[in-house]
């Protein structure tokens, strides 16, 4: 098993580095022509919307941007920090914080006070894995 290090934000990891993180930090996301990505499905247009308006919230803030390819019920987030030519620490830290914000569902903890969105197809927006 590859063993990875903590690296500088703007050190490149090497390609079996990133696999072994992203199993190990981000097991739904994949390695694939020097990107890291992930595919979220959502429920359409709509929701398609939210998470593309999400993720760009995100990403302004963080001041690191990722490709986006969008479509009318999945948006495939990518990342690759462009001035390193490589994935980065900064690839992994925002890809953490978009999966934690876009996979939050509230009323699913213990004593939860937010309820989460109905179990009705008109509410729906993501499909959750």
């Amino acid at each position: 098993m590859t063993q990875w290090r903590r690296k500088g934000k703007d050190e490149v990891y090497t390609v079996e580095e990133v696999d072994a993180r992203l199993k190990a930090e981000l097991p739904k996301w994949t390695f694939e022509d020097g990107w890291i990505r992930r595919k979220y499905k959502t429920s359409g247009w709509k929701g398609t919307l939210m998470v593309v308006n999400t993720v760009g919230h995100l990403a302004e803030a963080a001041w690191h941007h990722p490709d986006l390819n969008v479509s009318y019920a999945f948006v495939t987030v990518k990342l690759m920090n462009h001035a390193a030519k490589g994935i980065t620490e900064k690839d992994f830290e925002l890809a953490k914080k978009i999966e934690e914000v876009l996979m939050w569902q509230p009323g699913q903890e213990a004593e939860a006070v937010l309820e989460g969105t109905p179990d009705d197809p008109r509410f729906k927006y993501l499909k959750y894995d």
